[in-house]
């Protein structure tokens, strides 16, 4: 459990911030970025979800807690990937949840035929706007993984979080998406 008493430290004064394994790392380092975007897409969320549904708050809240599992995860470096009691690690099940939560909503929209434009309501341009800040979310944990090693699972639920993201906000529609019109402005 996790106790605040209070909330600034004054230890990144000097550009560091500290690591689950107790080791630091300057504010720009890729690791910090990767958590920073984790957080910024969590922010976006909560957004959403003050628009979305009672169902699908539910379901954005649950997301919200699994970022911060996902965040815990960016903090811990090293190439264990295993969870334990006092190591949070992102697990397959939470990447299977999405994957099934995709394939349930997708089951009742109907196909593509166009590129949709994000938007169409208000609570489905919420959810756009988190859906792209997960993509960017994604590509700062490939870039650190790039570098170090990043539990192979972080990334596969970023990754199917915007493809969530994507499906979510194209039922949010009710499949009445703005669609893209190639060249209609020439």
């Amino acid at each position: 459990m996790v106790k605040l008493n209070r909330i600034y430290t004054r230890t990144g004064d000097d550009g560091t911030t500290g690591l689950v394994d107790g080791s630091r790392r300057t504010k720009h380092d890729a690791r910090m970025q990767a958590i920073g975007d984790v957080d910024e897409l969590n922010s976006l969320i909560g957004l959403a979800v003050i628009a979305a549904g009672e169902i699908t708050g539910r379901n954005l809240q649950r997301i919200q807690n699994e970022l911060f599992d996902l965040g815990a995860d960016l903090a811990t470096p090293g190439a264990d990937f295993e969870p334990s009691e006092m190591v949070l690690r992102v697990v397959p099940s939470q990447v299977e949840w999405l994957e099934a939560a995709i394939d349930a909503l997708n089951d009742d929209l109907p196909p593509l035929t166009s590129f949709i434009l994000p938007g169409g309501s208000e609570a489905a341009a919420r959810i756009h706007v988190a859906r792209a800040a997960a993509r960017r979310a994604e590509r700062s944990g490939v870039a650190l993984a790039a570098a170090e090693p990043v539990n192979p699972q972080a990334l596969a639920y970023l990754n199917r979080l915007s493809d969530y993201l994507f499906v979510l906000a194209r039922a949010t529609n009710a499949g009445n998406d703005p669609l893209w019109v190639p060249g209609a402005s020439r």
